[in-house]
């Protein structure tokens, strides 16, 4: 195994499109959604294992959930863990993670991904990541992954790329959530993969691009370094924080970039973002429905249910409907209306109250 590869796992969203099953208190990622005993986080690092060496890999994750990575992932040390005082989005937290590993190792190649991802065909996925890694190494590029993608789907990113032989295409443009029939427009030409929001590099090549497209970053956590590995780091960090902007690593820096390459990829991805995704991946009945429940289902077909064994949830004639019980409420929805609950979770807490979220 490479000493010089690195992890970094971002796991600090509260998963608000998996409300009220994903609290802010305890997010997706920290729970066993599909029940295989691990966690989505667990099951990130453990992906991850036999490229990474585990002192290499770093979580990134909001200060309230500290003491949830340090019960499910006990072999980490204090160090591995980054602890954010606030939202920022992607950049600010990648480029904290980057920095600090830099600074322990200047050849240090590596991966960043989302915590909250599943798939299905793990050895076709640590394939495609080794030999990205390889081809970083000591190169001024990025490569990111792409999915082949199955329908024209608006819930994700997507990638144009140059079609040219080999594993690694030139980016062209990126998109994100397209509307409809701009996504099946994106299809037909073949031209175009899902974003999965995994990113490969070196630690060079990630310096000098933030300092070139992001530099009041750059200058806050350069400013920030020397502080990294001491007892100080997390005040620095804070204050490193409270100037950064809102901005995510694809704005700020991939979307900008020149030397921005994708690998293609068909290993059963989903990032499992929201109850649509869920149901996608899941068994179905014959009616099509996903039921994790104490259920009765009459005339329902496309459905996916989700509640406590202790309660009989009864349903009849509904057709592509989320119906969710967990702790203090419930959600009745449409399946697909995933953008609402932003709107769902802004009503909840001016209306109902925070206990709720």
């Amino acid at each position: 195994m490479n000493e010089n590869n690195y992890l970094v796992i971002m796991a600090g969203g509260v998963g608000s499109r998996f409300w009220p099953y994903s609290r802010e208190s305890h997010p997706k990622q920290f729970k066993d959604i599909l029940g295989t005993g691990k966690t989505l986080l667990q099951q990130t690092v453990y992906r991850f294992k036999k490229i990474v060496p585990v002192k290499n890999i770093f979580i990134v994750t909001n200060k309230i959930y500290n003491n949830l990575v340090q019960e499910q992932l006990p072999e980490l040390k204090d160090y591995q863990i980054l602890l954010e005082p606030r939202m920022r989005n992607t950049a600010p937290c990648i480029v904290y993670a980057c920095y600090k590993i830099r600074m322990k190792n200047p050849d240090a190649r590596i991966v960043v991904t989302p915590s909250d991802h599943t798939i299905s065909d793990d050895q076709e996925f640590k394939n495609i990541i080794k030999r990205s890694l390889e081809e970083v190494s000591g190169k001024d590029m990025f490569v990111t992954i792409g999915i082949t993608p199955s329908r024209p789907e608006t819930g994700y990113g997507y990638i144009q790329f140059i079609k040219s032989p080999g594993l690694f295409k030139p980016v062209k443009t990126f998109t994100e959530k397209p509307a409809l029939d701009l996504a099946i427009k994106f299809i037909e030409s073949g031209e175009f993969v899902w974003n999965a929001g995994i990113f490969i590099w070196n630690v060079a090549a990630i310096r000098k691009a933030v300092k070139k497209y992001l530099p009041d970053m750059d200058e806050v956590f350069e400013e920030a370094k020397s502080a990294f590995y001491s007892k100080s780091e997390q005040d620095a960090i804070d204050k490193a924080y409270s100037h950064c902007q809102n901005i995510s690593i694809d704005y700020g820096i991939m979307e900008k970039a020149k030397n921005v390459y994708v690998a293609l990829g068909s290993f059963g991805w989903s990032d499992l973002g929201s109850w649509n995704s869920l149901y996608d991946i899941s068994e179905k009945d014959e009616e099509e429905n996903v039921v994790d429940a104490n259920a009765l289902m009459y005339d329902s077909t496309k459905c996916i249910v989700k509640g406590p064994e202790d309660k009989l949830i009864v349903i009849e004639g509904l057709e592509g409907y989320l119906v969710a019980e967990y702790e203090n409420a419930i959600i009745i929805c449409k399946k697909d209306h995933e953008k609402q609950f932003r709107k769902y979770i802004k009503d909840v807490k001016n209306k109902k109250g925070q206990e709720y979220l």
